[in-house]
């Protein structure tokens, strides 16, 4: 099986114009991913929200019960 290239996936996502959070979002996922953490039935929560200018970086991310993240987020 062929290793994907998430850096030129990356670059051809950002240039069709795909939301800037997806984006952030999925460099979150696959960040843990690379990483090994078993993230199952947890959200990465972004300390400083992407909708208010936070990165994906490993200062700004944590895992957080699915639950407790969207309660702060404001959703049920």
């Amino acid at each position: 099986m062929a290793k994907r290239d998430y850096k030129h996936d990356y670059a051809l996502q950002k240039k069709r114009g795909d939301v800037e959070g997806f984006l952030e979002r999925q460099k979150a996922r696959r960040l843990y991913d690379k990483k090994g953490v078993d993230r199952s039935g947890k959200d990465i929560d972004h300390i400083k929200p992407i909708r208010k200018g936070g990165k994906t970086v490993a200062g700004n991310t944590r895992l957080r019960d699915k639950k407790s993240n969207k309660a702060d987020n404001g959703k049920k």
